[in-house]
């Protein structure tokens, strides 16, 4: 078999490229932003400048940034895109109309996806990082509706708060967990027409499977996208043996 060298491409075999907000956080396994995540390899693309201060303020002086950061992946071989905090929503449009390869920025763009499968008066429940900064706009950004979801912050969390909001440096994830749970339980008890759970924020999916646990209903989060497009791109072979 014949390979061949791609110009300015100095490593192989990294199909998803995945844009990163400029912040001071662990990113403990089950994070996006730890590569222990995934069962394949992942390449990332800081954007410098784009804090969770500017992200949640809908900062839209980013664009080109973001755009650069794209190309860039793509120029180095990644096959598709994604990232690392579901309010880059904002930026969706632009920068899938800037690559030639498939771009999934925001774990929300799984909406419509959640939604088909379910009966047609059920709603969907989001755990966010910032409730008072998920408005309308964000879902309108990525043409989805958002009329069939219920949504509760982790911004009044205390433990949440202090390592994504204040950044100081670490996390306790026990402490998180028993908090994203806890919202979980207060979603399905005061909103019995939920019937899956979304978690919008990059951190949130090593918390997944406690709130599955918790209120028995399917959990999406950025890595159940993440892999649903990586199975796009990186398609496994299957030999015609019987």
């Amino acid at each position: 078999m014949r390979f061949e060298a791609v110009k300015r491409q100095t490593s192989y075999g990294e199909a998803i490229g995945i844009l990163m907000l400029d912040t001071f956080c662990p990113f403990i396994q089950g994070d996006v932003g730890n590569a222990a995540s995934f069962h394949y390899p992942v390449r990332f693309k800081r954007i410098d400048g784009l804090t969770v201060e500017r992200i949640f303020a809908h900062d839209l002086g980013f664009v080109e940034k973001m755009i650069a950061g794209a190309r860039e992946l793509e120029r180095e071989g990644v096959k598709a895109i994604t990232g690392d905090c579901g309010f880059m929503a904002i930026y969706q449009k632009e920068v899938k109309e800037s690559v030639n390869i498939p771009v999934f920025l925001s774990s929300l763009l799984q909406i419509p996806f959640i939604k088909t499968g379910l009966p047609d008066d059920a709603k969907i429940g989001i755990i966010t990082a910032n409730s008072k900064s998920l408005t309308a706009d964000v879902f309108k950004k990525i043409g989805v509706a958002d009329d069939p979801v219920v949504i509760f912050g982790l911004e009044n969390s205390n433990h949440f708060k202090e390592a994504v909001f204040d950044e100081i440096g670490f996390l306790d994830s026990d402490r998180i967990r028993e908090e994203v749970v806890g919202i979980a339980k207060k979603l399905t008890a005061g909103h019995p027409a939920i019937r899956s759970i979304l978690l919008e924020c990059s951190m949130l999916p090593p918390y997944g499977k406690a709130v599955q646990q918790a209120v028995n209903l399917p959990v999406y989060d950025y890595l159940t996208m993440i892999d649903h497009v990586y199975s796009s791109v990186a398609k496994k072979r299957f030999d015609d043996v019987m």
